[in-house]
């Protein structure tokens, strides 16, 4: 998602500091950091990295019904490994 934002007063004088302090290279970076210490702070995603898999798993399933295409049920898409590696 892009998005332009235009910082005045205390907000673009923060985000300076954090540049000039070397916590980050520019500001959107900055803003980044923000973001992750907003979520660390309020656990708005408690586990991150599962919401991030469910999501593109969302995703990947949607397009492929918009293509329809079926997902391989779980013997079909293992078989060819089972007869490389055995039972």
């Amino acid at each position: 998602m892009r998005t332009t934002l235009e910082f005045k007063g205390a907000t673009n004088l923060i985000l300076e500091k954090a540049i000039e302090l070397g916590l980050a290279r520019s500001k959107t970076e900055a803003i980044r950091l923000g973001v992750f210490a907003l979520n660390k702070e309020y656990r708005l995603v408690k586990d991150l990295e599962m919401e991030l898999v469910a999501r593109k798993l969302q995703k990947e399933e949607a397009e492929m019904k918009r293509k329809g295409i079926k997902s391989l049920s779980e013997e079909k898409a293992l078989a060819p490994y089972r007869r490389e590696h055995g039972p």
